[in-house]
This record gives C-alpha cells, sequence and structure tokens, in this order.
C-alpha cells in the first residue's frame, strides 16, 4: 500500500495491525462497523451468544490497529464445512485489502480444522465482495432469494470445496504473497 494510499484508508501501519481472537471487549468496535456496514446489524446478545461457542462451533476474530477494532469475521464449523457467517470492515478502510487478511484468518482456521468445504452468502450487489471471494476459488452455487429482506435483495451462495488440500493451501499462501506486507495474528 503506497503512504497516499495508508493516508487515505485511516494510516493502518503494518506495525499496528494484527489479527486476533474476537473477545467481549472488542464487541462495541464490532457493532459500531456492524452500524455503518448493514441494514439489520447483529446485536450484542447476538454476538454473545456466538463468542460462547467460541473454540468448539465458532471461530470469530478482530482486526485491530492499536486498540480499535478495524474489521472482523466468522466462522461456523458444520460437520466437514464451515460457514463464513460475517465479515466486515470498517467502510473508511475499505480497499485496502484488509478483508483479504481477514478472510485468509478464516480460511487458515477453517483448514486447521480439517474442513472440506467452505460457504457464505453475499449480497447479489457486492462486486466487490464477490470479487474477493471469487479470490479465495468460491463459485456460485445458487441464490437464496429475499435473503436480505430489509433491502429486498438476494444472496448469492458461494462455495469453495477441498480446502483440505496443499493445492488449496498454496493458493492461501499465494494471496498472502500479494499483500504489501505479512498478515499478524496474535492468539490464533
Amino acid at each position: 500500500m503506497s503512504a497516499a494510499r495508508a493516508e487515505q484508508v485511516g494510516a493502518v501501519s503494518p506495525s499496528d495491525l494484527h489479527i486476533t481472537p474476537m473477545r467481549r471487549r472488542h464487541l462495541r468496535g464490532v457493532l459500531r462497523i456492524e452500524q455503518q456496514v448493514y441494514p439489520r446489524p447483529w446485536s450484542y446478545g447476538l454476538y454473545l451468544g456466538e463468542l460462547a461457542h467460541r473454540g468448539t462451533a465458532r471461530s470469530y476474530v478482530v482486526a485491530r490497529s492499536g486498540h480499535r477494532v478495524v474489521g472482523y469475521g466468522g466462522l461456523m464449523l458444520v460437520g466437514d464445512d464451515a460457514h463464513v457467517t460475517t465479515l466486515a470492515v470498517e467502510p473508511s478502510l475499505h480497499g485496502g485489502r484488509l478483508g483479504t487478511r481477514v478472510l485468509l484468518v478464516l480460511a487458515r482456521l477453517a483448514r486447521q480444522q480439517q474442513v472440506v468445504g467452505l460457504t457464505l452468502e453475499v449480497r447479489m450487489s457486492n462486486e466487490p465482495g464477490k470479487a474477493l471471494y471469487r479470490r479465495f476459488g468460491f463459485a456460485p452455487a445458487g441464490i437464496r432469494k429475499n435473503y436480505y429482506a430489509e433491502v429486498n435483495e438476494d444472496a448469492l451462495v458461494m462455495w469453495v470445496h477441498d480446502i483440505d488440500t496443499d493445492a488449496y493451501g498454496r493458493r492461501l499462501d499465494e494471496i498472502e504473497a500479494t499483500l504489501p506486507w505479512p498478515t499478524r495474528t496474535e492468539g490464533l
């Protein structure tokens, strides 16, 4: 990322950005972003319920710049598959590849759990999101009519299979190599 781009997206510096497990103390920052990016944001209680499953059937992470939450994502394990339940980035940082970093961490967590497939839903109109997911090997698998009822929009269901293979691990490494600095994680 160029210095000018770093200034434009809120001056998140490489040494300051970490992806860590989501904790209760992060929820105020998560909900701040939720309010900005979703017409019907998840509630504090919903996140508490999800965090109660942490370590078994759920994995939630936050991207932090210092103490500020700037992005987050979640993963739900179901049998041999994992579902990306949420992925969001602070709007001022859109285009800065933070979503790529969070999805890299989620995909690697799914691989550590030895799942085979990874799925998600994305708004039909979310072209940047669909492009990101295609980069990770996700392909369209169906449509959920009026899934986003609050805005009267369908969801595109996307899947990537065989994430447990060496080839998919190499794909993740190749995506990581295109980033201007390595993704730093703590506690994962």
